[in-house]
């Protein structure tokens, strides 16, 4: 009985707001609030998943997991049950499951056991494309609608468990005379992992993901992705790329391995809010390449990336296309090439920039925004020449302008390159550029592939056309004889240059050269193995150069001035 008589005549809902909790958490035990007409609690909703009501065995809709039987319409069949009911656990015990296309839906948990391994059928008749990802408008949507796995407009899905999806994509290839036989598919038609489209709250976690015909997870126009503990080796086919977002917000991957063979982790279209933390990451292409659409808010840190045969970092500043506010800190490159390239602009004489069907031509003149990019505490090696991934199915040719590469920051036409810092950097490079390659003048004026620069100028960093540039804490070297400059600055205004430490031939020109700088200070620089010059000031166009201390007293000539610059563009303290 109630103490109080004015609550005598309280509703049942306002009854039950005024019980403690211990007492309403007993009565919620034994009582359904069904009971209470439309008054409905969240925790009616609520999934349980520790009860068998909602765990939806694959084997109890007649899965085999024996490795021979198609089993696409049995897990079909759970999938499609736990939606109808509400949602649960669709469970993949311990076995060999062959299957095709399969559709993943909301508020559902896909749990693969640990033994459990989704094989992937060879068979192009098992397979479909996924009608409501469209192919065309967004060039980005090109890379094909197919896929082992996929979702559409879901919303909490969850891909779980210790075990392993294989999507034997070796059996994708052509053949060896260039076509490619009924029963295989190719192209745009190779399946995915994972699709997903319009989708939001989606969960990955502890699941590996081996030998893909394509991209292992393809997420398209989504939101809240978290992605924990997964594990991507695919290198048996063209374009194997690990984890590709396009247009997406609020991505999170921490504690994972990717080894594969084109971009490790792509971020294409408009992608915002994205952290990247403590994995590893091994590719033939790319490791982070953005481009595309106006991306912000990036952070990577805590990761190693080994074996880089391309570029650890990369960003193709296509038409109309940003990068603002990326901080990329604490990483390892441990024998890479590349090793960061940020290029932006266009130019149309140049045969190497990469225009994608479908821009407008209105479009290849569109400002292009490089804005508030840092890098910090990076060290390890850089190769002059990439090499080949010794699990690779197949070569990958080697282009004549990824060899002896370098830092570059480069924009050009109307781009727009806007304070970049560099500090706690200490990389080591592989050395071998000759004195010619180091007096080049004229380079590509584009946005292109990082390989489209040629040979590069510097062993360790070119900067072009940057406004607001920092560098401080920063030490270069090399394994072998390299004769080119160290750094090369070309147009950089606002700079400040403290602390680097720089080794350079005996034979090279200079350790450093400036062409056309204007309102930049070095302060403190060091040259650590004897050279001729230190810096050569190049341009008519230099302004407001100054130099505080320092030790460059292993060169001849400290500074020497050339191709019209004087003595009044620059001030040594």
């Amino acid at each position: 009985m109630l103490e109080n008589s004015s609550d005598q005549n309280l509703s049942r809902r306002q009854w039950l707001l005024k019980m403690p909790l211990a007492i309403l958490g007993s009565f919620a035990a034994t009582h359904t609030f069904a009971q209470f007409g439309n008054h409905k609690s969240i925790l009616h909703h609520q999934i349980d998943l520790n009860s068998e009501s909602n765990i939806y065995n694959v084997k109890s809709f007649g899965a085999k997991g024996d490795g021979r039987v198609l089993e696409t319409n049995a897990i079909q069949a759970a999938i499609d049950t736990c939606f109808k009911n509400g949602g649960g656990t669709v469970l993949i015990p311990a076995g060999i499951y062959l299957c095709g296309s399969i559709e993943l839906k909301s508020n559902l948990i896909f749990h693969l056991s640990s033994g459990a391994v989704i094989l992937g059928s060879t068979n192009a008749n098992d397979y479909h494309a996924v009608d409501a990802v469209p192919l065309s408008g967004d060039t980005t949507l090109r890379d094909g609608n197919w896929a082992l796995f996929y979702a559409t407009n879901a919303k909490n899905l969850v891909i779980e468990g210790n075990g392993t999806i294989d999507g034997q994509g070796a059996s994708f290839h052509k053949s060896e005379n260039g076509s490619s036989s009924q029963n295989v598919l190719w192209g745009e038609k190779r399946p995915h992992h994972f699709l997903g489209y319009h989708c939001e709250s989606i969960k990955i976690k502890d699941v590996s993901f081996i030998n893909c015909a394509y991209h292992s997870l393809r997420i398209i126009q989504s939101s809240r992705i978290d992605i924990q503990g997964v594990y991507i080796h695919s290198r048996v086919n063209v374009n194997n790329d690990g984890f590709h977002f396009i247009s997406c917000k609020h991505v999170a991957i921490s504690n994972s391995t990717v080894l594969c063979q084109d971009d490790a982790c792509a971020f294409f279209g408009s992608c915002e809010a994205i952290t990247v933390t403590n994995s590893t990451f091994s590719t033939r292409w790319s490791v982070f390449r953005f481009g595309g659409g106006k991306t912000k808010n990036i952070t990577v840190s805590n990761c190693l990336l080994t074996k880089v045969y391309g570029c650890p970092i990369k960003f193709q500043g296509s038409p109309g296309s940003s990068l603002e506010n990326a901080s990329f800190s604490n990483l390892i490159f441990d024998d890479v090439t590349g090793p960061i390239y940020i290029a932006c602009g266009f130019n149309p004489k140049d045969p190497n920039f990469d225009v994608r069907p479908g821009y407008p031509d209105t479009a290849k003149k569109a400002e292009v925004i490089v804005r508030n990019i840092s890098f910090h505490n990076i060290s390890g090696t850089v190769l002059s020449s990439p090499g080949q991934l010794p699990d690779l199915i197949g070569s990958v040719r080697v282009y004549p302008g990824e060899e002896f590469s370098c830092i570059t920051l480069s924009s050009a036409d109307n781009a727009i390159m806007d304070n970049i810092s560099l500090t706690d950097i200490n990389l080591t490079f592989g050395g071998g550029g000759s004195k010619e390659a180091g007096e080049r003048r004229e380079l590509p004026q584009s946005g292109g592939q990082y390989f489209s620069m040629g040979t590069m100028p510097a062993y360790a960093l070119f900067v072009r056309s940057v406004n607001g540039l920092t560098l401080n804490n920063v030490k270069f070297n090399f394994f072998h004889d390299d004769e080119r400059p160290a750094m090369i600055f070309d147009q950089v205004m606002d700079a400040c240059i403290e602390n680097v430490s720089l080794e350079a031939h005996i034979n090279a020109n200079s350790a450093i050269r400036i062409i056309n700088c204007k309102d930049m200070l070095i302060s403190s620089p060091r040259l650590t193995s004897s050279t001729i010059t230190f810096l050569q000031v190049e341009g008519s166009e230099n302004q407001n150069i100054r130099i505080t201390g320092g030790d460059f007293s292993k060169s001849e000539i400290p500074i020497d001035m050339a191709r019209g610059a004087n003595a009044t563009m620059i001030r040594r303290d």
